[in-house]
Parts: structure tokens; sequence; C-alpha cells
């Protein structure tokens, strides 16, 4: 593909992108994960300074507990800082594109979330080196300890996988209808 045409295609995406009212809520969601996701952050660090103090047990299933992940999810790939950026940034490229054309409401929240969510953690990773983790559920036998980001990004794959099956249902309904009048 030449550039003028990589460009053209990349107009044409954007004017069917801003037409698109679900695309901007896509992106006011995602905007709002991002938002919580650092202002819950800079809290843990500099409002409880849980560095400092590691650990707030606060009931029997759930603590605050302070973890420097330098991985990916529940801290795989440890150590792999820029390759991780470049797929965060990757993947939140692909999914705004894919969002610019979405049409259904739950697909849009899905991906907005974990746009949201993949570009909070990114966020810690370029500036800090690692992403800062805090919401700790051991109690309910659930060994790794997450953040706001991690968890939008779980819920808008819950989110899309829900999307895939209501379309699914609905293109199985339709095709069993179709056949239902061809029959008759």
């Amino acid at each position: 593909m030449t550039p003028a045409a990589a460009m053209a295609r990349l107009k044409d995406w954007w004017a069917e992108a801003r037409a698109n009212g679900l695309f901007w809520r896509g992106v006011a969601l995602a905007a709002v994960i991002i938002v919580l996701d650092q202002a819950s952050k800079l809290w843990i660090v500099h409002g409880l300074d849980l560095p400092r103090l590691e650990k707030i047990e606060i009931s029997g299933i759930f603590d605050l507990t302070y973890v420097e992940n330098r991985g990916a999810s529940f801290g795989m790939l440890h150590g792999l800082r820029w390759l991780l950026a470049i797929i965060s940034l990757g993947v939140s490229l692909g999914l705004a594109w894919w969002l610019g054309r979405l049409k259904r409401p739950i697909a849009v929240i899905g991906v907005g979330l974990i746009i949201g969510g993949a570009l909070g953690n990114l966020y810690d990773r370029l500036a800090y080196g690692y992403v800062v983790d805090f919401l700790d559920f051991s109690g309910l036998w659930f060994p790794w300890v997450f953040n706001i980001a991690d968890a939008a990004i779980n819920v808008g794959i819950a989110f899309l996988l829900l999307d895939a099956w209501k379309t699914g249902e609905g293109d199985k309904a339709g095709a069993e209808k179709s056949s239902e009048k061809q029959a008759q």
C-alpha cells in the first residue's frame, strides 16, 4: 500500500468514526477508565503510601497489597517492558480502528474498557518501568494482585464474549427463520 493510499484509508476511517456516535462513547469510556486507574494508583502510592506499608488488611477476603508488576497480566513476560509497551500500544490502536466501525453497543463497551485498561497500564510501564497493582482478593483464593486497568481489560473481554455470543445467537435465529420461510 502506498503512503497516499494509506492516508486515504485513514481519512475514510476517521470520517466514519467521527460520524459514529458509538465511537465517541467508547472513547469516553476508555478515558474514564484511564482517569480512574491513574487516580487510584496515585492515591495508593502517594495518599496511602502503600509502597511503605506494603499491605493494609481490610477484611478476610480483601486487602490492599502493593505490588510492582514488571510483567504482563499476572506477572507473565516479566522484564520485557518495551515489548509489552509496544504490544499494548499496537493492541490499543487496532482496537481503536475497530471501534471506529463498531455498531454494536455491547462490543463498544468491551473495546472501550480494554483500550482504557491497556493505556492505563501502558502509562505506568512507560513512566515507572512497572505497573502498580494493589487489589488483593487472596482471601477468596485468587492469588493475583491487580488494579483497575486489569479489571477493565478482563471485564471488557467478557463484554466482547457476550457480544460474540449474542451476535451468534442473532445469526442463528435469523438463519432458522430463513430456513422456515424456505420450507413453507
